[in-house]
């Protein structure tokens, strides 16, 4: 006898099947593309806390680098004696720390991370709110109405987290102390908690998304914010990227890796060289980019100051027979493609033709390979308006070292300001160029007053994933 609890299978007929097709819906409607304008700028840096300072120190040529102390590497729960035997097993000694103190210009960590409201958060979190809170101010856009608050996103990734707190952690499984563990170490180490606060402290309802694409993160964070507001899913986004990674474990993995410079421990601010023949690794470095994003009508209705237009976004991996980004882990392919790709796509989507850039923020960190493949690969993209000198490039990494998930939002900026202020930033160390380079194409080594209308940024990170932001005047 049949088990009743069995039941057939059902297959549609032929006539239930044509009946279904013929019943499918149509296409969904697609509203015209939104335009998408720049309409604030908050930044913690190297070089100091807030756009104005960081802005001014840049195109000074100032440098942020200094070497590291054993307090640098926040292992002050562990005993003397294993803080020193790890300080000494770094091969890498420099890095570029955000400036902490009281003054206006430095990071007030009584302010953004030992407040009562803030105890719970960690430092990458405590930059992202302080950028968010600058660039929010500088819009003049603090929601009330519950109607702004829905329209109003975040877009804010970061490339690591919070490693230190992960240290502790582990610790205290080797001391036998779990039940120590605090109850905020998950939120604190979850790199979406960056936006998440964001939007917790300003009440805002709209989209709310995190990136983690290693140092492409925060390019990735504007470029996906400009896209939410494009299709509509938004007015305002608050996007960047942020990153406090300047700690024993962070260190000491990348000095593994070989990615960080070794030869300049006794020289910091000389250490990160984009581009030059002596360079031999990036420096580390931390802190945070944010701007606000709004659509072009929107801003205008409010009367906003307007520093630029988000024209184009591209992005690229490399892929490789078995569908893998990756031409390798940390290393982009001999050719350059994926900057090539990348770049290529972001024109495509401005509608400009290559001689209408005028500035190129480069990605270059300073490691011996990437940097000549960048240089490559703009000068395949660019041709003869790259080689003629018409194309002033640099790479800001010189002053502030490599920000990792922070990198790509803060270039962004400077890619705005250059645009806002008719200033090209210069690339610092730069006394011996790459071979690749010659006398009309070569990066800029002093700041330069030039008419910028159209400005790009690069962003390439581990694992083959790249993105470029095209800006231009509005």
């Amino acid at each position: 006898m049949a088990n009743p609890s069995c039941r057939r299978l059902f297959f549609p007929s032929r006539f239930q099947l044509s009946r279904y097709i013929s019943s499918s819906f149509d296409p969904p409607p697609l509203p015209p593309l939104r335009r998408v304008v720049v309409t604030g700028v908050g930044m913690v840096t190297p070089l100091g806390c807030g756009v104005e300072s960081t802005w001014k120190r840049l195109i000074e040529g100032e440098c942020g680098i200094r070497a590291i102390t054993i307090k640098d590497l926040k292992m002050s729960n562990f005993d003397e004696e294993v803080q020193l035997h790890a300080f000494d097993q770094l091969t890498s000694k420099v890095a570029a720390p955000v400036p902490c103190g009281t003054n206006p210009d430095q990071f007030n960590e009584a302010l953004w991370l030992n407040s009562k409201d803030h105890r719970s958060i960690a430092r990458f979190i405590a930059y992202a709110l302080c950028a968010a809170d600058e660039a929010l101010r500088d819009a003049s856009w603090l929601p009330v109405s519950q109607e702004q608050k829905e329209r109003t996103g975040v877009s804010i990734g970061g490339g690591i987290g919070s490693i230190c707190d992960i240290v502790d952690a582990a610790q205290l499984i080797c001391e036998k102390r779990l039940r120590r563990l605090s109850p905020f170490f998950t939120p604190r180490i979850l790199i979406n908690m960056a936006a998440g606060h964001v939007s917790m402290k300003y009440g805002f309802q709209g989209p709310n998304h995190a990136a983690v694409t290693a140092c492409a993160t925060g390019a990735h964070s504007i470029g996906d914010a400009a896209r939410i507001i494009q299709f509509g899913d938004s007015d305002v986004m608050v996007a960047g990227g942020t990153e406090s990674s300047i700690d024993v474990l962070s260190i000491a993995g990348f000095c593994r890796l070989r990615a960080l410079t070794t030869k300049y421990n006794s020289a910091p601010q000389e250490a990160s060289r984009p581009f030059d023949c002596d360079r031999d690794g990036f420096v580390i470095g931390e802190g945070s980019g944010v701007l606000v994003l709004e659509e072009l009508e929107h801003a205008k209705e409010r009367g906003a100051k307007i520093y630029a237009e988000v024209r184009g976004y591209g992005m690229s991996g490399y892929v490789k027979e078995v569908a893998s980004d990756a031409y390798h882990i940390t290393q982009p392919h001999a050719d350059g493609r994926g900057a090539i790709l990348a770049m290529k796509q972001a024109l495509k989507q401005s509608g400009l033709h290559p001689s209408q850039v005028d500035y190129i923020n480069a990605h270059a960190t300073s490691t011996p390979l990437g940097d000549t493949l960048e240089a490559s690969a703009i000068k395949t993209v660019f041709s003869d308006h790259a080689t003629s000198g018409a194309l002033a490039f640099s790479s800001t990494k010189g002053a502030v070292g490599h920000l990792l998930g922070a990198a790509g939002a803060v270039e962004a900026i400077f890619a705005v300001l250059a645009i806002h202020h008719g200033i090209a930033p210069l690339t610092l160390n730069l006394t011996k160029p790459d071979p690749i380079f010659n006398d009309t194409f070569v990066p800029l080594t002093s700041s330069k007053k030039i008419p910028i209308a159209a400005a790009l940024s690069n962003s390439f990170g581990f694992g083959g994933t790249n993105a470029s932001l095209l800006f231009t005047k509005c």
